[in-house]
């Protein structure tokens, strides 16, 4: 893998970018289409490729280790051709997963030991196995195993997670060296920082992740229900620390606002479930502010849904239309809200790196941020 920056705002600490694997090139800053099973779920490959148009998906190791399993995905020649898509991904490695099963799960030393949300079978990831359950998925750009903390979580405990992440990082870094490829492309490792919401411990992980010297680094344990402002207070001390010249990936983030503002700190990568998860509930991000398409003010409202025309169900159907699949339940209307809520997101992040590029990257965002936080 490789990346190279193009350019970084006079204003800010704003990046535009290129990361270049062997499933082609990927613009930053980006947003990764979260694909957890294999799917983005309500979306067809086809309109993902053409309308939503990512450089890069998101998989994750837990749920693709459980279903399909990994055998599967071996006999099918890895997670691309199984779900037919030859771009980018990127695998989660599971912590957050692990951290989201806390009654069902025992964190030591050697792994965690947890149990199915599937079938109540009880299972045991370790750094090496997710290594190696990473090399059967085969994506582009695989996570080191991680313990995701809460928020809030005490110092003593952060600390201690913080530092087992560190010899975890050290144990997957050994096993990659001795396994080879299972696919005919490489796979670049991304660590995480970790440290909760505490300045020093942030500084530490930092610090040591960007000792490691990986293709590209992570900052984990964010967007985990810390206030915004702590979000971005933390993100600011690990990219003043991580290196300029390999891309950062912010994890599990976010609202629109919380895209921009990060960029603004010097992140190039972002996923998360909101825009199709809030789409599946009828709220749809617009450059001026979010809709509840199931407010009754939409009922006769026969307007596009976004006449800014980003992708064809934004003039295909209409508010009222697309109020009434929500209130009729049907299937389609989250289909429609999902491919509204994706392409948006994408056009937002390229919307930004063209800004970037053209030096006005700061004026643009305050705009954009002013006019977003706006309820329609």
């Amino acid at each position: 893998m490789q990346f190279e920056l193009k350019t970084t705002d006079a204003q800010s600490k704003a990046r535009a970018g290129v990361i270049t694997t062997d499933h082609g090139a990927i613009e930053t800053p980006i947003f990764m289409p979260v694909g957890t099973v294999g799917t983005v779920k309500g979306v067809h490959q086809t309109e993902l490729k053409t309308e939503i148009n990512p450089d890069i998906i998101l998989g994750n190791t837990y749920h693709l280790y459980l279903r399909p399993q990994t055998n599967i995905l071996e006999q099918a020649g890895g997670l691309h051709k199984f779900m037919n898509w030859d771009r980018n991904i990127l695998t989660d490695s599971g912590g957050y997963q692990v951290y989201s099963l806390s009654e069902r799960r025992k964190i030591n030393e050697e792994g965690v030991k947890f149990k199915s949300h599937i079938d109540g079978s009880y299972h045991t990831f370790t750094p090496e196995s997710v290594m190696e359950i990473q090399r059967s998925i085969g994506a582009d750009i695989i996570m080191a195993f991680d313990e995701c903390t809460p928020y809030p979580c005490d110092y003593s405990y952060a600390k201690r997670s913080m530092h087992m992440t560190h010899r975890w990082l050290k144990r997957c870094v050994t096993h990659l060296e001795k396994t080879p490829f299972k696919y005919n492309y490489s796979q670049a490792l991304f660590p995480i920082v970790q440290g909760s919401t505490y300045k020093d411990l942030r500084i530490q992980s930092a610090e040591f992740i960007a000792s490691v010297g990986a293709d590209g680094n992570a900052i984990g344990g964010l967007s985990v229900g810390e206030p915004a402002e702590e979000m971005y207070e933390m993100t600011e001390i690990v990219t003043d620390i991580l290196p300029k010249d390999k891309p950062r990936y912010l994890m599990g983030v976010g609202t629109p606002i919380n895209i921009l503002e990060n960029i603004a700190l010097g992140v190039d990568m972002f996923d998360c479930v909101m825009p199709t998860r809030n789409a599946r509930n009828g709220m749809l991000f617009t450059a001026h502010g979010t809709i509840n398409i199931k407010n009754k003010k939409w009922e006769n409202d026969f307007s596009p849904i976004d006449e800014m025309d980003i992708t064809f169900v934004d003039t295909m159907y209409s508010k009222a239309y697309l109020r009434h699949l929500f209130t009729s339940r049907e299937l389609l209307g989250k289909q429609i809200a999902s491919i509204h809520n994706l392409g948006f997101y994408l056009w937002l992040v390229r919307e930004a790196r063209k800004h970037i590029l053209a030096g006005d990257f700061t004026e643009w965002k305050n705009k954009m941020v002013k006019q977003m936080d706006k309820r329609l």
